[in-house]
C-alpha cells in the first residue's frame, strides 16, 4: 500500500499522476504519483536501482534522450502538460535545471559556462547584462569571491567542489522555478558536500529543489519532504520529519533502520 500525503494544489509547484517509465521491456517506474511543493527541497531516497534517479530524468524529460525510453502519466509544471507536443524541451529545462552527480563543466572558461543558457534563451541584450548574470549566478552558488579574478579561465581548472558550484551557478543562471539534483554531492569531499548543503538551503528561498540521495543523512538535513522508493515504485510520500521518526509502511522503516539497501 503507498502512503502520500498530496499537497494543497495551490502550493504545488509540479505534479505528477500515474507515471509509468519503460526502458524497452523493462518496467522501470510504476505508477508514481508526487506533488513537488514550491520553494521547499523534496528528497528521492532509496536503495540503488530503485528508480529514484529516472523519476528524477522525468521532471526535466531527459530521458527524452533515450531511445528506448517510453513514459506514461501526467507530469505537470504549474498546471502545464510538460509533456505536450507543444512544449519545447530546450525551454522546459531552462525552467527545470539540473545537477548532475558528477560536475561536468563544458571546456569553456568560468565566465563562459554560467553564460552558455543566459546567451542561447536570449536573455541579456547586451556584454554588461550578460555580466550582471554571469555575477549574480555566481554569487548565488557561493562562488563568485574565489573566481572573480580568473573568470576567463578554463572551469575545468577548479577544484571538484567549486565545479560543481560552477555546475549550480550555470543553472540557476537561466532563472529555473524548479532544480533538479542527481545526487550532487556524492563525489565531493566533507567540506565541499557541507557547502553544497548550505547553497541547496538558499536556493529554496527562491525556487524548488528536488534531490536524489543515498545518503538519508543528507535527506534529513536538507529536505522538508521526502520519497522513498523501492523496486520502481514509491512506497512513502511525506513530510522529511515523519518519513524518519514514524513511516507509516514497514518497507520505509527497514530502509531507514538498514535493514534493506
Amino acid at each position: 500500500m503507498r502512503t502520500e500525503r498530496r499537497a494543497d494544489a495551490a502550493a504545488c509547484k509540479m505534479t505528477a499522476r500515474g507515471v509509468n517509465v519503460f526502458y524497452g521491456t523493462t518496467h522501470a517506474i510504476k505508477t508514481v504519483d508526487v506533488d513537488i511543493l514550491d520553494r521547499t527541497v523534496t528528497a528521492f531516497i532509496g536503495p540503488s536501482g530503485c528508480g529514484k534517479s529516472t523519476f528524477l530524468r522525468c521532471l526535466n524529460r531527459m530521458n527524452d534522450t533515450i531511445d528506448i525510453a517510453r513514459i506514461e502519466g501526467d507530469i505537470r509544471l504549474d498546471g502545464e502538460d510538460i509533456y505536450d507536443a507543444r512544449v519545447d524541451p530546450v525551454q522546459l529545462r531552462a525552467r527545470v535545471g539540473m545537477v548532475f552527480q558528477k560536475p561536468n563543466p563544458f571546456p569553456k572558461s568560468i565566465y563562459d559556462n554560467v553564460a552558455y543558457g543566459p546567451k542561447i534563451h536570449g536573455m541579456a541584450k547586451n556584454k554588461a547584462e550578460l555580466d550582471e548574470i554571469v555575477e549574480r549566478s555566481l554569487r548565488r552558488a557561493a562562488l563568485w569571491d574565489e573566481v572573480k579574478d580568473r573568470l576567463h579561465e578554463p572551469g575545468t581548472g577548479l577544484s571538484g567542489g567549486q565545479q560543481q558550484r560552477l555546475c549550480i551557478a550555470r543553472a540557476v543562471a537561466t532563472n529555473p522555478e524548479v532544480l533538479l539534483m542527481d545526487e550532487p554531492c556524492s563525489a565531493l569531499d566533507p567540506i565541499a558536500t557541507a557547502q553544497i548543503e548550505e547553497l541547496i538551503d538558499e536556493l529554496r528561498e527562491r525556487l524548488s529543489v528536488v534531490i536524489v540521495t543515498h545518503s538519508m543523512q543528507q535527506a534529513a538535513r536538507v529536505s522538508q519532504r521526502t520519497a522513498f522508493f523501492h523496486l520502481g515504485e514509491l512506497v512513502e510520500f511525506d513530510e522529511t520529519s515523519k518519513i524518519f521518526t514514524n513511516p507509516d509502511d514497514p518497507r520505509t522503516e527497514s530502509y531507514i533502520t538498514g535493514r534493506i539497501g
